[in-house]
Order: C-alpha cells, then structure tokens, then sequence
C-alpha cells in the first residue's frame, strides 16, 4: 500500500520570529522517528518505506507544506490494515506534537498478497529444469523477495503463478546501477526468453494434466 502524507504548518522566519510559525517538517521528523521506533514491534515480513517529495523552500524559513510518500507491506492484506493503522498513529503523533493539520492519500490501488497454485507450479517447475533451470534456492528454503505487483490481486481471483528468474549480477539487487547493466546481457535475455518458453510449456503440461485441467476449468 502507497500513499502520500502531507503536514500544514504556519511559515514563519525561522531567525526573527520563528515561534511565530508551525513547523511541518518537525512533524514529519516526529512522525519518522515514531515509526523508526515502532520496527522493533513489528512483525517479521512488515516494512515500513518512506521518502520525502517536498521538504520546504529555504533553511530561514519555517517550512509550511511538507509531503511524504510512504510505502508499507505485508504478508497479508489483513496484517497490512493492522499496520497501516499503526503507522498511522505515527503520522498522528507528529501532527499533534507541533499542531500542524495532516492529510493522508492513497496512491493507486492496494496490492494483495501472493498465492501460488500449487500444481501449475510444480509443471511450471518440470518445464523450467527440462530447459536447465535450476531452483536450487527453492530447495534450500531461501526467502522469497517482497516486491509489488497486481498480479498478486488476480492471484486471488484465479488460480496463478508468478515465478522468478535468476541472472546473474555479481551481488548487485534491484534498483542499483550494477543490476541494471547485469539485465542488459546476453545470459539475461537467454534467461528471459527460456523463462517464456517454460511458461508455454507450462500450458501444454496443464492442459495434458486431466486432473488440473478439470480442477481449473471448474473454477
């Protein structure tokens, strides 16, 4: 879930008369180090993300309008509500401590939580090695990456997977210019394209599979 976060302050001269002035930015300072505190108490799989988008104009003048953007995930929709609802509180906290006014803004749409079918799976798995794939991470039990998608939504709707290729990157990880060069290569677009072709073949092996085919087709 993404939404933005806005403080109203009163602008002042931060030198001349600065208790002339409601700070939005101390408001948003209280508000991150609730949360910073409040990680301790969360649960494991709940991440709090946050940047600001406006901050104030200049260093001498009380900053009146400040807006952040705020990220927080899950593991399941029904845990995301009970900490969006704490980091709300936070939000709160920062409003009330220096008396700005606070608004809150959702962006887009909430992301569900992901659930995998099973059986397309497990032939998703069989076309993939067939291709000579490995999931060696899988089969050691590594943690699956958090990232957002709305395929997750249609997951709840029909039965669905979405797997995850592996390249190679050298240790750089998403949204680093290193990972960025590491999918501009040969390997990656190798990988991409037997990825692709794994998932056709997945088709084929759900179709041929009676069992499946009847399973899904009932749905």
């Amino acid at each position: 879930m993404s939404f933005d976060v806005t403080y109203t302050g009163k602008e002042a001269h931060a030198s001349a008369a600065p208790w002339e002035g409601v700070n939005a930015l101390d408001a948003l300072t209280i508000a991150q180090v609730s949360i910073g505190l409040l990680r301790q108490q969360l649960t494991p799989g709940d991440q709090v993300h946050l940047v600001i988008i406006e901050g104030g104009s200049a260093a001498n003048i009380i900053p009146h309008h400040v807006v952040a953007r705020v990220m927080v995930r899950a593991t399941t929709l029904e845990k995301l509500h009970v900490l969006r609802e704490r980091v709300n509180a936070c939000f709160q906290a920062g409003a009330t401590a220096t008396g700005a006014g606070l608004s809150m803004e959702l962006i887009g749409h909430t992301f569900s939580h992901m659930e995998t079918d099973a059986d397309l799976i497990a032939h998703y798995r069989t076309a993939a090695e067939a291709l000579g794939r490995s999931f060696v991470l899988d089969d050691e039990g590594a943690a699956i990456p958090t990232f957002s998608t709305d395929m997750a939504n249609v997951s709840l709707v029909v039965p669905s997977i979405h797997p995850l290729l592996g390249i190679v990157s050298h240790g750089a990880v998403n949204h680093q210019p290193q990972f960025t060069a590491a999918c501009a290569t040969p390997e990656a677009d190798e990988a991409m394209i037997t990825g692709a072709i794994a998932l056709a073949h997945t088709a084929v092996l759900t179709a041929q599979d009676q069992v499946l085919r009847a399973r899904l087709l009932s749905r």
